[in-house]
């Protein structure tokens, strides 16, 4: 007999992706304020995060040369890749590992296309409003003043360079996108798959793709969106191309979770063609 286990590897990861499905229907329909405060809290700790990136790149700077910078943003990278372990331990909602969730759901059925955007939509106005939370007591501080508040303006300008270099920024800016998301969620894939049973080596693989995709320069619509948020609140912000940014962002973190991994994955370890000729092996998941 065929060992089903080797054919289909992932089908865990897809029943723990499912039951998670569940659990965010629930909470976004009958529970949508604390859904909402749970996706505030990780736009909150983004954004704190965000910050702390920033201030070590600012701190480097301030004392060294070129190889010096060059550190910082390793340092900086390696330190906002705790962002994501305080995100998935506080429980909280982030959008870009939603759109992998839901992507999953909407492969097997068990989800519909308004319940899925209703996760989704109610996931990014939570994230919205922590992350205005933060930009809000940035705004009353003189935490972003200085050598910091220049990195982040000068990130900005870099970033919304994208969408004003026209065809060729947006799909620049589109594959960062899409590759950002992907090594979030793949992150999420080995946390969600059951074959790493330990903390720390789970942890580990969150700092890894968060590292990739901040010292890369790979782009994320919340992070993004949280940003936007401070430097607007500091001295303004072009809110044409900041909200062009977001649209190509979003679309491309989809495509990188939502299908590079969701829907791949998915697809991998859809078992029933394979029952339907040896029904001795066991069930779709569930």
């Amino acid at each position: 007999m065929t060992d089903q286990s080797q054919l289909f590897p992932g089908k865990h990861f897809i029943s723990t992706t499912l039951d998670a499905l569940e659990t965010k229907t629930a909470m976004s329909g009958g529970l949508a304020r604390v859904y909402v405060m749970r996706a505030a809290m990780a736009g909150m700790l983004i954004g704190v995060m965000y910050l702390t990136y920033y201030a070590v790149i600012a701190a480097f700077e301030g004392i060294g040369d070129g190889d010096l910078v060059m550190v910082g943003r390793m340092v900086g990278a390696f330190v906002f890749g705790f962002a994501l372990i305080f995100i998935y331990y506080s429980k909280s909602e982030l959008l870009t590992s939603n759109m992998m969730i839901v992507s999953i759901g909407a492969y097997y059925r068990r989800t519909t296309a308004m319940k899925s955007i209703r996760i989704l939509a109610l996931c990014y106005a939570g994230n919205i409003i922590g992350g205005l939370a933060i930009a809000l007591m940035v705004a009353g501080s003189s935490i972003a003043s200085g050598a910091v508040g220049t990195e982040m303006s000068n990130s900005v300008d870099h970033k919304l360079d994208y969408v004003a270099g026209g065809i060729a920024g947006w799909g620049d800016l589109f594959f960062r996108a899409v590759l950002c998301n992907f090594m979030i969620n793949l992150a999420m894939l080995m946390v969600y798959n059951g074959r790493i049973k330990d903390d720390l080596t789970q942890s580990l693989a969150m700092i890894m793709s968060v590292f990739v995709f901040a010292f890369v320069g790979f782009e994320h619509s919340v992070a993004n969106t949280v940003l936007f948020s401070i430097v607007a609140l500091q001295g303004g912000i072009d809110m044409g191309l900041a909200l062009g940014n977001l649209g190509i962002v979003l679309l491309g973190n989809f495509i990188g979770g939502g299908v590079l991994i969701g829907w791949y994955y998915a697809y991998a370890n859809d078992d029933r063609k394979f029952l339907s000729k040896h029904p001795q092996g066991g069930g779709a998941p569930t």
